[in-house]
């Protein structure tokens, strides 16, 4: 196929040790791409859901979560797979094998994830910037526009560079909920029978409404475009045995990852439930009335602050994987390369008119509820990038002794059905039962 290399600037950018070197030496060699992708699983959009949840039903939802990392993990290893071992991103095998009305289909949904995404990041970004610096929503909205500077001198820099400042930032969300769940003390026996699924689940209604919610927040479409690109980064041997090994370490490094994702979430919805659920206040949805709650109901004036720290950081860091995912798309279905900062203001301009409009008219209630709608988007969007996923990697002829094997053809089978199943659920029941 006559294509661009998948994000061509750092394509086979970073060299490996040789194939007698340490296992932690290569697995360090290894490490960044997948905690590129799992800020995706961790961005603003979750934070709405996760907050819903633990005020609303306590520790309940904690197995909604769990699951959801579960299927992540399975599913970012197929997009390790794609991309180790035919050397083509989703997007690109998708426009190498489907017809081309498919793939304009698949592009125009995907172009949709990518500013909905956008949004979610926009917005949870203005909301920290509100409540640690006091800046109009609409003005921090537009401000969200001025980290396309950053990520072209990063780009320049390379990849480890993007890699270091997204690792960095994860590092401060995770130590913010360390010390939000050390103020908090959430009872530990109910915290546990958190992770066990109970009936309710599917004879409350508005319960799995918010457990469909978080099942499409946490587990995000644009990531298995994104990662199936930025494994490509490092420079492996093309033989058979050099790509099981990158397949192995790439697995384990998005693992490590989106276990700290996991930790996250879990942490918000935890969070959530010991400071909320706990004292009554079992209608806190919204990002700004958990901040303000925070600290009065912990007794910890730091624990507002630390909140709207971690916020703003997972929002700025989901800006610069959004935008590499964009580019990866529009790169791979339309075979078109345009410079990353036009690309990031295009997407980016397509996210901030909506949002300011909405904070202007009606401020942080409206860019909530635009939040949660984002979330929506991306429900809707989901299957359309798992199903060529799991169709490509579960097919001998193009992944050859890679194939998927029996159990896991199993295993993402039902997480498909599942996934795109509960989905549709929350689209009708939005959009149909809902009216």
């Amino acid at each position: 196929m006559n294509a661009l290399k998948s994000l061509s600037e750092v394509h086979r950018s970073i060299s490996l040790p040789p194939s007698n070197a340490s296992f932690i030496r290569k697995l360090l060699a290894f490490t960044g791409p997948g905690y590129m992708v799992a800020v995706g699983y961790m961005d603003p959009g979750n934070w709405a859901t996760d907050l819903g949840g633990g005020s609303a039903f306590g520790y309940t939802l904690l197995f909604v979560i769990l699951l959801s990392s579960i299927f992540a993990m399975f599913l970012q290893h197929l997009t390790v797979k794609i991309g180790v071992v035919t050397g083509f991103d989703l997007a690109q095998i998708c426009r190498q094998v489907f017809p081309r009305w498919a793939n304009v289909i698949l592009w125009l949904m995907a172009e949709l994830m990518i500013i909905a995404c956008d949004l979610a990041e926009v917005i949870g970004t203005a909301i920290a910037l509100e409540l640690l610096f006091h800046i109009p929503l609409a003005i921090g909205v537009v401000i969200t526009a001025l980290d396309v500077l950053l990520l072209l001198f990063l780009q320049k820099k390379g990849i480890r560079w993007l890699e270091a400042l997204v690792i960095a930032l994860i590092a401060i969300v995770v130590v913010c909920f360390v010390l939000e769940l050390a103020f908090s003390q959430p009872e530990i026996a109910p915290l546990l029978a958190g992770f066990v699924p109970v009936k309710e689940l599917f004879t409350n209604q508005e319960m799995l409404f918010i457990a469909v919610g978080i099942l499409g927040a946490t587990v995000m479409p644009h990531n298995l475009y994104l990662h199936s690109a930025v494994v490509q980064s490092r420079a492996h041997e093309l033989t058979k045995k050099g790509k099981r090994e990158a397949i192995k370490f790439a697995t384990i490094d998005s693992s490590i990852a989106l276990t700290l994702a996991f930790f996250v979430n879990a942490s918000i919805l935890i969070l959530a439930a010991a400071a909320f659920f706990t004292t009554g206040h079992s209608e806190v949805a919204e990002i700004g009335d958990a901040y303000k709650l925070l600290a009065p109901l912990l007794g910890v004036g730091l624990a507002s602050t630390l909140f709207a720290v971690a916020l703003l950081a997972s929002g700025q860091n989901s800006t610069i994987t959004a935008t590499l995912a964009g580019q990866v798309i529009l790169e791979g279905f339309m075979n078109i390369r345009i410079k990353p900062w036009i690309r990031r203001l295009l997407t980016r301009s397509l996210a901030i008119i909506p949002a300011v409009v909405i904070a202007i008219v009606f401020g942080g209630s409206g860019l909530s509820r635009l939040l949660i709608f984002s979330q929506i988007v991306l429900s809707l969007q989901l299957p359309f990038a798992i199903l060529p996923l799991v169709y490509f990697t579960s097919s001998k002829k193009h992944m050859g002794e890679f194939v998927n094997r029996p159990w896991l053809k199993a295993v993402i089978a039902v997480i498909a059905t599942v996934i795109t199943g509960l989905n549709a659920w929350l689209i009708f029941h939005t959009f149909v039962a809902g009216a």
